[in-house]
C-alpha cells in the first residue's frame, strides 16, 4: 500500500494533514491493528485538532468492517486513553492526537491494561501494512457504542490526593484552546480556590497560542494574568492534556525537573520505602529529593514506553521526565498531567510558603534548558564527544546518548527520535561554571559540524 513509512515514529504515529495522514489510511491502519491484534473491542478518543474527528472516523470505519466493535470515547485527553485502557480493560485504546506538535496529527495506542504500543511493535506494523495487498473481509460488521468517561477519570484523578487538605488559592490556568479545557471546570467544582481560566473554549485552531509548553512564548499570556491577578501561581497544559507546567507567582516557569522533585517528595512523605524512577536528563535534585525522602531512586532512559517497563519491572510508584510528562503506579504505570497538578496542588497546600520559596528548595543547580542542534550524523558527533572528553574524566555513560559527568557540573546530548537533532542539557554547581561550559559545548558541538536549531 502507498503509506509514507516515516508516520510511524518510536513512540507513536504522527504526521501532517492531509499530505501524509487521512481518513483512508487511519482506516487502513485500523485494518492492519485487527490482522496483528485480533481485537473484540477497542477504544477510540480525539483531542480537539480540526482535523481529528474526519481522522477518528476513518479508523471507526476500520475497525467496524473487520468486525470490530468501537466504544467511541468522544473527545478525550490523552491520560483518559490510558486510564480507559486501564480501567475498562478494552483490547485497544487508541488516542488520535498529534501531541504537543503543531501542524500535525496522528494517535497513541496502548493494549488492555495500558500497556504501551511502541517500537518494534509499531514498526512491524508498518512493514505489514506496507507490504499488504488487500484486507481480507469480515462476515460481520462491528458496532459502535459512545461511552463518555469524564466523571470516571475526574474521579480517578482526585483519589491520588486529600481534597479536605487542599487550600483555597488563586490559580491561573491557560488551557491554550486544548484538553486541558475538558478537564479543568470539573476539577475546578471539586477544589477551592478562584480560578483565572484563560482559552478554555475548546478550539482545534488554536487561535490565541499553540498549547505547547516547550515553548517559551507559549506560556506568556499565563505568566502576565499570574502578574496582573496577583495569583499564587499558574499552571499550563499542552494540546493534549498529558503534559502540565507550572508557574510561580513572580511569573517564573518551574522546569519539569523541579516539578518532579516536588511531586516526588509529596508522594514519599505519604509512602515512604517506595522506588521512583527519573529520567537521564533530569537534574541532580531528583535522586537527592528522592533519597533524602526515604526512597529508592533509579534512573532511566527518556520515553514514556521505556519508563513504563521499567515501572513495573520495579514497582515503581512514581517517574518523572525533565519534559513535563509523569507517571503514576496506580494510574495503571500511565502518565497523567492532570494527575501531577493534583500532586503539586497538595504539597503546596502542606506549606505557608509561597510557591517560589517552595520550588527554591529543588532549584540548587541551575540549568542550560534543551538545547537543540541539526546534525547530519548523531552518533559520529556523540562519539567525537566521547573522544573529547574522555581525557578530562572517568565518568562518561551512554544509558541514554551521552553523559559525561564532573564534580561540579555534567551534559548530556542525545539523539532525536524523529529528527536529525542531538539535543544538548548542561547543569552545573553555579551560574559561573554553566555559563562558561554552555559557551564549551556549543563552540565544540559547531566545531564538528553541528548547527543551532
Amino acid at each position: 500500500m502507498n503509506i509514507n513509512a516515516s508516520i510511524f515514529k518510536e513512540y507513536d504515529v504522527r504526521g501532517r494533514y492531509p499530505e501524509e495522514l487521512n481518513p483512508e489510511i487511519f482506516k487502513n491502519i485500523a485494518q492492519e491493528l485487527t490482522l496483528n491484534y485480533n481485537p473484540e473491542v477497542v477504544a477510540i478518543g480525539r483531542d480537539i485538532r480540526e482535523s481529528s474527528l474526519s481522522l477518528q472516523q476513518g479508523m471507526i470505519e476500520g475497525f467496524i468492517e473487520q468486525g470490530v466493535n468501537v466504544i467511541d470515547l468522544g473527545l478525550v485527553t490523552t491520560d483518559m486513553i490510558y486510564f480507559a485502557a486501564g480501567k475498562f480493560r478494552y483490547d485497544l485504546s487508541i488516542g488520535i492526537t498529534g501531541s504537543h506538535v503543531e501542524g500535525s496529527n496522528g494517535f497513541k495506542i496502548c493494549k488492555k491494561g495500558a500497556v504501551a504500543i511502541t517500537g518494534n511493535e509499531l514498526y512491524k506494523i508498518r512493514d505489514s501494512l506496507i507490504r499488504r495487498e488487500y484486507f481480507p473481509q469480515s462476515l460481520k460488521k462491528g458496532e459502535v457504542v459512545y461511552k463518555d468517561i469524564l466523571k470516571d477519570w475526574i474521579d480517578h484523578a482526585l483519589s491520588f490526593i486529600d481534597k479536605n487538605k487542599i487550600k483555597a488559592f488563586k490559580i491561573v490556568v491557560d488551557a491554550g484552546n486544548g484538553m486541558g479545557g475538558l478537564v479543568m471546570p470539573p476539577i475546578e467544582k471539586e477544589i477551592p480556590g478562584h480560578f483565572f481560566n484563560l482559552f478554555f473554549e475548546m478550539d482545534g485552531t488554536f487561535p490565541n497560542h499553540f498549547p505547547n509548553p516547550l515553548i517559551f512564548e507559549n506560556l506568556k499570556f499565563a505568566i502576565e494574568k499570574v502578574k496582573e491577578t496577583k495569583a499564587d501561581f499558574g499552571i499550563i497544559f499542552d494540546a493534549d492534556g498529558d503534559r502540565v507546567f507550572l508557574i510561580d507567582e513572580n511569573g517564573k516557569p518551574l522546569s519539569g525537573t523541579v516539578l518532579t522533585a516536588m511531586v516526588a517528595k509529596n508522594i514519599l512523605r505519604k509512602n515512604p520505602n517506595e522506588t521512583i524512577l527519573y529520567n537521564a536528563v533530569c537534574g541532580r535534585i531528583v535522586p537527592e529529593t528522592i533519597e533524602s525522602y526515604g526512597g529508592k531512586a533509579i534512573r532511566v532512559r527518556v520515553g514514556h514506553s521505556i519508563i513504563k517497563e521499567k515501572m513495573r519491572e520495579n514497582n515503581a510508584i512514581f517517574a518523572g521526565e525533565h519534559s513535563g510528562h509523569f507517571y503514576f503506579r496506580e494510574n495503571y504505570f500511565a502518565d497523567s498531567g492532570l494527575i501531577a497538578f493534583l500532586q503539586a496542588l497538595e504539597l503546596i497546600s502542606s506549606d505557608d510558603r509561597p510557591l517560589s520559596k517552595i520550588a527554591s528548595d529543588f532549584q540548587k543547580y541551575p540549568q542550560s534548558g534543551e538545547i537543540n542542534f541539526k546534525v547530519e550524523d548523531k552518533m559520529a558527533v556523540m562519539k567525537l564527544l566521547e573522544k573529547e572528553y574522555d581525557k578530562k574524566t572517568n565518568k562518561i555513560d551512554w544509558l541514554d546518548g551521552i553523559s559525561v559527568w564532573f564534580p561540579d557540573w555534567w551534559f548530556n546530548v542525545r539523539p532525536s527520535n524523529t529528527e536529525s537533532l542531538l539535543r544538548l542539557n548542561i547543569e552545573a554547581d553555579n551560574e559561573k561554571i554553566l555559563a562558561q561550559k554552555i559557551n564549551e559545548l556549543m563552540d565544540f558541538l559547531t566545531s564538528v559540524g553541528a548547527v543551532k536549531n
